[in-house]
């Protein structure tokens, strides 16, 4: 009997010795009109070639269009047709053996197989495809007892079993067998587990015939106990065992279980557990192996695959097996608190499963600083640096501050050096050779290698150790990053030169093979090569390290204000810094400001320090930057740091370049240096000519004074009288202020300054009077031109040059013209043309001769006018005139703009 999967047929086989075996199809979803019975949808009777033998082995398709049936003589039936809509079946005998039939199964594919088992052989015959008509194949001359074979579904694979084994067998030869002693009467094949049912054990052995062997035991005691069994033979375990007091009839699936009945009509049935309720009972027997392979099996995720991978690791510890636990524990890493393992191994007998675990954690991206600081403690208390550099080296991810941290705290400098470098973190590597190593010169090395941008920031953090250790390399990087030639080191092979047998000669210039750059140090070799090969060499290394260095890269330049902190306490580098800055060309004049000034404090503050020929030296270095007009710095600065450092040349050379000569003169006299002031006198005294009464006053302040003067003091006189710089009563009070002039230097001036005066009145006098009687003729002139006729005695025309000849017209100018010659003249533009008199008053006509005379005179006094009524030029004259002021309101009074209108006057 034989049920199709998935649907609602059964295929039965009854079979009686006195006929042939009948083979039927049932619609268990259909039944009888009359009797309610399931439908038979179609009847087949089996031969046998006319031979009464009893079935002993049947296989379908699942589609019933091919059916096997084996008989206990030996021979295989196989039926073809639509058995399902009755349309007819073909028989043929395919297979016939002295050997009963003990089992048949199909295998499909491209061909369709069967499988023949009898008591003594395994074969396979191709019924449909290629290889159809062929004789069938042996696969083993061992056979099988009836219900000791069946099929794998899930591979097609053919399940036999035997007392010593179960085997499976492919298409052409047998595979992998699983060695389980002892009888079996039914194997079935349920999911992933080979179900075997044992008979009862019998009471004292025989030995078995052929048929015996054929029929089984199935005539032995009811009473006897028979087995099932699950075995999975991909693990090798047993799944699970059962004893049963009544013998097993058959076992089938349905419904994803497994069925059991028995020959007293019981049925069992058994129910898969679920994979987790496999893993507790596993875990209850202590079978972690067989549990993660169960676990793997059925494809279970990672993080369940650890859960029991810890689990096994816990058992495994706690029996002490700390090694294999350990692994256990490396397996499930990904999933697992690390805390949790890591306080199982801090036993100090442990710390090298814990090393172990630690590393695994950091090769999984999973360690925290703690992991990394705990991981470094242990290896700094095994004293192992090997494998601490090995740990450092190995590129294994890590919190590399909390590394570096650790590696400084254990004095591991150069392990903490090379994870900083090698990370890039060139901060960190700078701070660890200056603050821990103390190691500066490989610090500046360091730096000097770095790209611009990079190595600025680290150059002005550690700039003042720097200085202070290394101050020449460390002051020429400075000058090489803020005048734009930084270039970074870098290692360039020298060219291979052929050089004398020589143990000594040939170290060193192996040593010297690479030349850091960009600046070399030629080797010192202990003797020299012949022939100039040392300097040609050294000649082509120079030339070498050029072509690797190329031009400067461009960078941003930074301020040099931004250095002046770091040279505090090194004046000496200080001014080799501001000196190579200002020889660079385009600097900002905000820069350039800043770098003279500083230069210049810098000169005095080294001046200040030395003493005589050598302190000169440095004041005229300090006099030359701030000499010529463009010198950047700011004056009020040049001042400040003068007057600081006593530099009086800085002073007087400021005062000097902003025109303060008499801030100059007093800063003589208030030091009371009577020569400086003589020389400030002499040498400013003609642009400035008020230094003279100033002079005048400091001259003849005190009696030392107007001693160390000398005959200064007549100059100085001289000079105020010729100039008339001071009033002859102001002198006289200048010098009567103290009592140290006496009347005996002041004499000559005095009757010079007399004489002087006398004779300029008198020259006024004189000039008053003459003003006078010109100004009474010209009041006569036009009295008699007004009151008494005019006598014209001109006889040619003062136009056309003719004899004149009526009409004529005669001007009190004396100026005669034709009427015709005077009319031309208007005419043309040539003359004002009013109506009125002949004497050029408002309305008459003017002398064509006189007219251009009379209108400037006219403008003239219009001007005079006009000018009498801005006062704001009176006051300009005035404030300008520097001698005789009384003058300039004597020149404005005689311009008329003090007084009232004038009188007019004809032309």
């Amino acid at each position: 009997m034989k049920q199709v999967d998935g649907t609602a047929l059964l295929v039965t086989i009854a079979e009686d010795l006195s006929n042939e075996p009948v083979l039927k199809v049932w619609a268990l979803d259909q039944t009888e009109k009359k009797s309610g019975s399931p439908k038979c949808l179609s009847s087949v009777g089996i031969h046998n070639g006319r031979k009464q033998f009893p079935i002993s082995a049947f296989a379908a398709l699942e589609n019933l269009s091919q059916l096997a049936v084996g008989f206990a003589n030996g021979s295989v039936t196989v039926i073809r047709g639509d058995l399902i809509n009755d349309r007819g079946a073909k028989q043929r005998t395919v297979f016939e053996s002295e050997e009963p039939i003990t089992g048949v199964e199909f295998r499909e594919g491209p061909s369709t197989v069967l499988y023949l088992a009898t008591t003594g052989h395994i074969l396979t015959l191709t019924i449909t495809g290629k290889g159809q008509g062929q004789p069938a194949k042996n696969l083993e001359d061992v056979g099988c007892g009836v219900g000791c074979m069946t099929v794998d579904k899930s591979n097609g694979d053919i399940i036999v079993v035997r007392d010593d084994a179960i085997y499976s067998y492919g298409i052409n030869n047998r595979g992998p067998s699983f060695a389980y002693e002892g009888p079996k009467q039914l194997v079935s094949i349920f999911r992933e587990y080979v179900a075997l049912v044992t008979p009862p054990k019998q009471s004292t052995p025989t030995k078995m015939s052929t048929l015996r062997r054929f029929v089984g035991s199935r005539t032995d005691n009811m009473f006897n106990t028979s087995t099932i069994t699950l075995l999975d033979t991909d693990l090798k375990f047993v799944a699970y065992t059962e004893t049963l007091i009544s013998q097993v009839r058959a076992l089938f699936i349905e419904w994803g279980d497994l069925f059991l009945l028995t020959l007293e009509g019981k049925l069992f049935r058994y129910h898969e557990k679920s994979l987790q309720q496999k893993l507790e009972m596993l875990y209850q027997r202590d079978l972690y192996v067989l549990a993660i392979n169960l676990a793997q099996k059925a494809g279970v995720d990672t993080t369940q695959r650890n859960v029991i991978l810890r689990k096994y690791g816990d058992y495994l510890h706690k029996k002490g097996d700390y090694d294999t636990a350990m692994q256990q524990y490396l397996k499930a890493i990904d999933n697992t608190e690390p805390s949790q393992v890591i306080r199982k191994f801090l036993d100090s007998q442990r710390i090298n499963n814990l090393i172990e675990y630690l590393e695994e954690l950091h090769d999984h991206d999973k360690a925290t600083i703690d992991h990394t600081t705990l991981l470094l403690n242990c290896y700094a208390k095994l004293k192992d640096t090997e494998k601490l550099e090995t740990f450092i080296k190995s590129g294994t991810n890590f919190d590399l501050d909390t590394a570096i941290s650790m590696c400084r705290q254990g004095g591991y400098y150069d392990q903490a050096v090379f994870l900083a470098k090698k990370n890039e973190e060139h901060e960190l590597v700078v701070d660890i050779l200056i603050e821990d190593s103390k190691n500066y010169d490989e610090a500046l090395d360091y730096i000097w290698r770095l790209e611009p941008e990079t190595a600025y920031p680290n150059l002005i953090k550690y700039a003042r150790i720097l200085l202070e250790h290394c101050p020449k390399d460390a002051t020429q990087v400075f000058i090489d990053y803020y005048t734009g030639e930084y270039r970074p080191k870098k290692d360039v092979p020298l060219p291979v030169q052929p050089t004398p047998q020589g143990g000594a000669i040939n170290a060193v210039q192996n040593l010297a093979s690479f030349i850091p750059l960009p600046y070399r140090q030629s080797p010192a070799l202990t003797s020299p090569a012949p022939g100039g090969d040392k300097q040609l060499a050294l000649e082509e290394a120079d030339l070498a390290a050029a072509e690797a260095l190329g031009p400067p890269r461009e960078y941003d330049l930074p301020k040099p204000r931004t250095a002046f902190s770091s040279f505090v306490d090194h004046p000496e580098n200080f001014m080799v810094f501001l000196e190579a800055c200002l020889k660079q060309d385009h600097i900002e004049e905000s820069d350039k400001t800043d770098l003279y000034t500083t230069l210049f404090e810098i000169y005095l503050e080294t001046a200040n320090s030395k003493k005589g020929a050598e302190k000169e030296d440095w004041e005229a270095k300090a006099k030359k930057l701030i000499e010529g007009q463009e010198t950047p710095i700011d004056p009020s600065n040049v001042l400040l740091l003068s007057h600081l450092s006593n530099f009086r040349d800085g002073t007087i050379l400021v005062r000097e370049q902003q025109g303060l000569r008499f801030d100059i003169f007093r800063s003589y006299t208030s030091a009371n240096d009577t020569a400086g002031a003589i020389k400030a006198l002499r040498k400013y005294g003609p642009e400035e000519p008020q230094l003279y009464p100033a002079a005048l006053a400091y001259f003849t302040s005190s009696p030392r004074i107007l001693e160390e003067a000398g005959d200064e003091l007549d100059v100085v006189l001289r000079k105020i009288d010729q100039d008339g710089l001071m009033a002859p009563l102001q002198v006289i009070q200048t010098l009567s202020t103290n009592a140290v002039a006496t009347m005996g230097m002041v004499k000559r001036y005095l009757s010079d300054t007399i004489e002087r005066e006398r004779k300029e009145i008198h020259n006024n006098r004189r000039l008053t009077e003459s003003y006078r009687a010109e100004t009474e003729a010209k009041r006569n002139e036009l009295a008699a031109l007004g009151n008494s006729p005019a006598v014209f005695q001109t006889r040619r025309c003062s136009a056309c040059g003719t004899t004149l000849d009526l009409p004529t017209v005669h001007f009190l100018c004396k100026h005669s013209f034709h009427q015709r010659c005077l009319n031309s003249s208007v005419t043309s533009g040539g003359v004002h043309s009013s109506t009125g008199d002949v004497n050029g008053s408002e309305g008459g006509v003017e002398c064509p001769q006189c007219a251009p005379g009379n209108r400037n005179i006219r403008a003239f006094r219009t001007a005079q006018e006009e000018a009498a009524g801005r006062h704001e030029l009176f006051k300009d004259a005035l404030s300008r005139a520097s001698k005789d002021r009384f003058q300039v309101v004597g020149e404005f009074f005689g311009r008329g703009v003090m007084g009232g209108n004038a009188a007019d006057g004809g032309g």
